[in-house]
């Protein structure tokens, strides 16, 4: 089993651009958002689901999702939304198992914005997590997603609060500064995990040979 380190965030923290710093150093990058689009690309059941649901007007003139249409929408109808998240996280969770369990790495990285609403942090070896006070976070997203301050709100309230991420963090990355700021905390890290994920392997072998 490869060593995993699950990487959390709030909307606005900057996950994306801390990902891809790991993957610059040859980390294999597992990213449930990335799924979560698959899952729902035209010919997937899951899309033919959601049209049935909400009709045609949820799609774009491509034949594509409309996700921020159905953001909107499921943010504002509760039952819409458990529906939603019923269709899709065992998906997403099928697929993500599916690409770590082929990584040949010593580890990889899943990046997964919603590990503790979801409760997933036990599935992974490590916890990190991406820290930026709320107000960046605010700020952030509006300049972002180009939506409103009032909209970032409920955003942000429909998500984990950052205390709640930060208790279950094992690692914590500042990324409040420029974009250059988190480098080497980055490359520290690949270090911290590279020596982690080979005492933990060294250690599976030894409790194998030993049943």
């Amino acid at each position: 089993m490869v060593y995993t380190v699950a990487l959390t965030g709030g909307i606005g923290s900057g996950k994306s651009h801390v990902a891809s710093a790991f993957a610059a150093h040859g980390v294999p990058v597992v990213d449930a958002d990335v799924i979560a689009r698959l899952v729902v690309e035209p010919g997937q059941p899951a899309l033919d689901a959601i049209r049935h649901r909400f009709g045609p007007q949820i799609l774009m003139p491509d034949g594509r999702l409309d996700r921020a249409a159905l953001r909107q929408h499921i943010f504002a109808h509760d039952d819409d939304k458990r529906w939603i998240n019923q269709l899709l996280h065992p998906l997403i969770q099928q697929e993500t198992q599916r690409q770590i369990a082929d990584s040949h790495a010593p580890w990889c990285l899943w990046v997964v914005p919603l590990l503790v609403e979801n409760q997933l942090q036990s599935r992974a070896d490590r916890v990190l997590v991406v820290d930026v006070e709320r107000e960046t976070q605010l700020l952030r997203t509006q300049q972002r997603d180009g939506i409103s301050r009032e909209q970032t709100e409920r955003i942000l309230a429909a998500q984990a609060t950052r205390e709640a991420r930060l208790a279950v963090a094992d690692d914590v990355i500042d990324n409040s500064g420029s974009a250059d700021a988190v480098l080497p905390r980055v490359a520290e890290l690949v270090r911290k995990y590279t020596q982690l994920a080979a005492v933990t392997q060294d250690n599976r072998h030894d409790n194998h040979r030993s049943l």
